[in-house]
């Protein structure tokens, strides 16, 4: 096996908790190199809406709402179960100061409206989640601009990215900009294959890690320690079967061919404890003619329904909220959305990506009929029972009160309809869409501390590991609190795992 250089720190992705910790270490004067599986950084990060829920900091006292970590710390005991309190203070206790030292460090950010996920005390109105200011390909350096990841409906048909990055992307770019302008090294196309020990037994001390070049073999060494912040295994059927992970491979958001789980399992091989009650990251996903999921939200009409015909709850729930219970029965796997023509024959919805809906209607995986009886003989449900529960719907539209599942009456179920409730579902002809279970992500792996710090099943640490983001267990357990609490929890261990590495 061949030594590659030695470094301060080896960070193992590429995601917003990856850069963000890479960043931070190289800014402070540790000599950093990013491990990249695939030819460009970002991952699931730059497909992502770019919300960072960082509750507390000064970004939303600028917008002036009326967030505060005291607020966000009765939302979240209100939110959670049983969540571990040392890292949840941890958590609420760094977001403004991480907001505050990036910012200084000239990554601006913004208050973004989006309403949070729980009707519960500690709630923001319009939310609390902000996002990294947009920033033009051209303000970017060739290199860094070949490097981010395009938007997942560009990335997936292979089209580079836009002339502005907004969101995933501006973060993304931003942190990767810095990290590189500092000193920053970045190792692409190269899969991590296990951890390097100096020592052994409880004494010994991870010094780096193994990875894979087409030459073969090769070490990359770390004098202070290794950060894995490389994403879930939700690429990985295998071991979403042995941790009960519902939906498919086939249904994630993350880019196509990674996050298979190998630096989790590169932990869990030398002593590390692994969790995996989490689960994941939920959403109901529009299927694709290619037989992919796209992430959906924001539903203004129409309605869902099971193979059996019928409604199993609220459309406008937050989309974890949703894809869970569409995960309860198996008769909701696939589902259809049923709607009409009142947006030209488009998904009244917001579906990244959305796709054709010619090319969906060829594949079948939207169909249209003049009437809902057409519809229920071509989805393949009973005529009768889609016909009543369309018109059931239609009257708690007409109404303004859904009886069955409450629609349209939280702040988030209203976000997107301006206030209103529901439109019916009423004008010819209409259309069914197929709707899989899709996830952002597993949020099961490693156990680590208030530090970031990987730890072994009888509480102590493996000195010199420290994981973030989905390689580590959830600080939400099952949760999913608001727009950005992927990212933000992320950003926030890994960077604290950098103050632990620096001795802070």
């Amino acid at each position: 096996m061949t030594q590659a250089e030695e470094y301060d720190v080896v960070v193992v992705g590429s995601g917003g908790g990856a850069l963000t910790g890479a960043f931070l270490a190289q800014r402070a004067g540790l000599r950093t190199v990013v491990v990249e599986k695939t030819t460009l950084l970002g991952g699931t990060s730059a497909y992502s809406g770019g919300a960072c829920w960082l509750p507390g900091s000064r970004v939303q006292q600028r917008a002036g709402i009326a967030d505060s970590t005291d607020g966000a710390r009765a939302y979240l005991a209100a939110v959670l179960d049983d969540p571990d309190q040392d890292r949840l203070e941890a958590f609420l206790a760094h977001s403004p100061e991480l907001v505050a030292e990036l910012e200084e460090a000239g990554i601006p950010f913004e208050w973004l409206p989006f309403s949070e996920y729980y009707d519960a005390p500690g709630r923001v109105p319009m939310g609390r989640s902000i996002q990294p200011t947009n920033i033009k390909r051209g303000a970017l350096s060739p290199a860094v601009a070949a490097l981010v990841r395009p938007p997942v409906e560009r990335d997936r048909v292979g089209e580079g990215g836009r002339n502005t990055l907004s969101g995933g992307q501006a973060l993304i770019a931003r942190l990767l900009e810095g990290f590189v302008a500092a000193g920053g090294a970045v190792l692409t196309e190269l899969p991590m294959t296990g951890l390097l020990l100096d020592g052994e037994g409880p004494d010994s001390r991870v010094a780096g890690i193994a990875a894979m070049t087409p030459e073969g073999p090769v070490e990359i060494r770390a004098r202070r320690g290794v950060l894995i912040a490389a994403g879930g295994f939700e690429g990985n059927a295998e071991e979403r079967a042995a941790h009960g992970v519902p939906g498919d491979v086939a249904w994630t958001m993350a880019p196509r061919g990674t996050n298979i789980g190998e630096p989790i399992a590169a932990g869990v091989a030398i002593g590390a404890a692994a969790d995996y009650s989490g689960v994941g990251w939920f959403c109901p996903g529009l299927e694709q003619p290619d037989g992919g999921g796209s992430f959906t939200l924001g539903f203004r009409s129409g309605l869902m329904v099971d193979q059996r015909g019928q409604r199993y709850g609220n459309e406008s729930l937050p989309y974890d909220r949703f894809g869970r219970i569409m995960a309860e029965a198996p008769e909701r796997i696939p589902s259809w959305f049923v709607f009409d023509s009142r947006e030209d024959g488009c998904l009244p919805a917001i579906a990244m990506p959305e796709g054709d809906p010619a090319e969906h209607l060829a594949a079948g995986t939207w169909v249209r009929a003049e009437t809902i009886e057409g519809l229920a003989e071509r989805i393949g449900v009973p005529a009768h029972a889609l016909t009543t529960t369309v018109e059931r719907f239609n009257g708690f539209c007409e109404a303004g009160v859904d009886e069955d599942f409450g629609r349209g009456v939280d702040e988030y179920d209203t976000f997107f309809t301006g206030g209103a409730g529901p439109a019916p579902c009423d004008q010819a002809p209409f259309y069914a869409a197929r709707f899989v279970l899709s996830d952002l992500g597993t949020k099961g792996g490693l156990v680590t501390d208030a530090a970031g710090r990987v730890l072994r099943p009888d509480g102590t640490s493996i000195a010199g590991l420290y994981a973030a983001g989905n390689s580590a267990a959830s600080v939400f357990g099952p949760r999913y609190p608001g727009p950005g609490a992927p990212l933000g929890s992320a950003m926030v261990f890994a960077s604290l795992a950098v103050r632990d590495l620096l001795g802070q």
